[in-house]
């Protein structure tokens, strides 16, 4: 069956379910809100912590309102800041500019409540004013319409990260589902020139949704051309965690990462990120994700590459029928076979929403014997170290050895400006 076919499918019976009053859960923004303990509540609340909100307007979010109601959800539960797509799959400098103005205007109508990240330092500010730290990310390279100039431009308006190759095949190489079916380029001679571009203006390389291939060929020419510059994966699934279960598919999740990858990319000085999205959890499809089952996956993490080098990403979407339309209207670039809408059916249709869920997970990695300063770390940490060494240029040692000062002049700050 085509994709799109299948795509028409799930929609009908999506359709027909909300109809009949037994509407299947969507994405994050109903799903289910977890017990925790007043403990962790607090820990969370005290925590820099740092996700990822993977929903551009008018694909995952049409409404300024639902980003207000969803930041002011974020902002009640002690989430300090999200990396932000403002870009992904085949998306030109126009299409990026028109994301950027709506989500901007739905921040402007709240100014008060938003903080847009140039450096480490606003994410702490951020945090101790109570305010949301807004990181952009863009899952693409295509905003450059072929002009490595731009990429001067992204930075000043404050493009954070970039993915080189989303899903489909690329002029920088291959996206992870082109290598799912076997077309896989590697690494372009105008890839390298991307990634050259964004070493010289300190915008992360990350290598989520990126080919094997491609993904290996970036890792090797960052290597021997930007010895210690880090890269990262901002929001991927562990292969290795689902490759056992018993309803595994047989070549596995395209999104998800094989383990040599993220060993990788920590021994470069980055950070691997788990995205806590049901569909991708190869084998296991529940209505809602769980606490155990994210804790699993950092857990997972921990163990391969070290707690230095792990973070968290739930790749928020606010509801998967503004995703069913999108997967329909580029069909070639979501071909897996029928994976996803598989997975859907199956009630895979969440994600698990860091402001519902992280205080719960908390007491998960607690009882498996996680410190306050392992957490501290996976929560935003690691990816502050990652932050200040390619958009500063500073030694992970000067941040590491600054940090503990900064932390006590942050909470003198909200001694005298509680706002949480």
């Amino acid at each position: 069956m085509l994709l799109r076919d299948c795509v028409t499918k799930v929609t009908t019976i999506a359709l027909s379910l909300v109809l009949a009053g037994t509407a299947p859960v969507w994405a994050s923004e109903e799903s289910k809100t977890w017990d925790a303990s007043d403990e962790a509540k607090q820990f969370v609340q005290d925590t820099i912590v740092l996700g990822m909100l993977a929903s551009p307007y008018g694909t995952g979010w049409t409404e300024y309102e639902q980003l207000h109601t969803y930041f002011d959800r974020v902002r009640e539960n002690g989430i300090t800041g999200h990396e932000m797509t403002l870009a992904a799959a085949d998306m030109s400098f126009d299409r990026f500019l028109e994301q950027h103005y709506h989500f901007r205007a739905a921040m402007a109508e709240q100014p008060e409540n938003f903080l847009i990240v140039n450096e480490t330092r606003d994410i702490e500010a951020a945090h101790a004013q109570g305010k949301t730290a807004v990181i952009w990310n863009s899952q693409t390279a295509t905003i450059l319409d072929g002009d490595l100039r731009k990429m001067a431009v992204l930075k000043d308006m404050g493009i954070k990260s970039m993915i080189l190759a989303y899903n489909d095949i690329f002029r920088t190489g291959s996206g992870q589902l082109a290598a799912y079916n076997g077309n896989d380029i590697g690494l372009t001679a105008w890839g390298k020139s991307v990634i050259d571009e964004m070493v010289r203006f300190g915008i992360l390389l990350d290598l989520s949704h990126t080919g094997s291939r491609t993904a290996n060929d970036a890792m090797e020419y960052m290597e021997s051309n930007y010895p210690g510059v880090p890269f990262v994966y901002t929001h991927s699934v562990p292969a290795g965690l689902y490759k056992s279960e018993p309803n595994a598919t047989p070549r596995g999740c395209y999104r998800a990462i094989p383990d040599d990858e993220a060993i990788r990319a920590a021994e470069s000085g980055g950070y691997v990120s788990p995205t806590f999205t049901e569909w991708m959890m190869d084998g296991v499809w529940p209505e809602d994700i769980s606490p155990k089952q994210a804790a699993d996956m950092i857990d997972y993490y921990v163990q391969l590459v070290g707690v230095d080098h792990v973070g968290i990403a739930t790749d928020d979407m606010f509801s998967t029928e503004l995703v069913i339309q999108f997967a329909t209207a580029n069909a070639s670039m979501y071909d897996d076979g029928g994976y996803m809408i598989d997975a859907f059916n199956k009630g895979a249709t969440g994600n698990g929403e860091l402001a519902k869920i992280l205080a719960a997970i908390t007491d998960d990695l607690w009882a498996r014997g996680y410190s306050n300063e392992d957490l501290a770390k996976i929560y935003g940490g690691n990816k502050m170290r990652v932050y200040a060494q390619v958009w500063e240029g500073k030694p992970p040692q000067q941040f590491l050895e600054e940090y503990p000062e900064r932390l006590r002049m942050r909470e003198e700050f909200r001694e005298l400006f509680p706002t949480r």
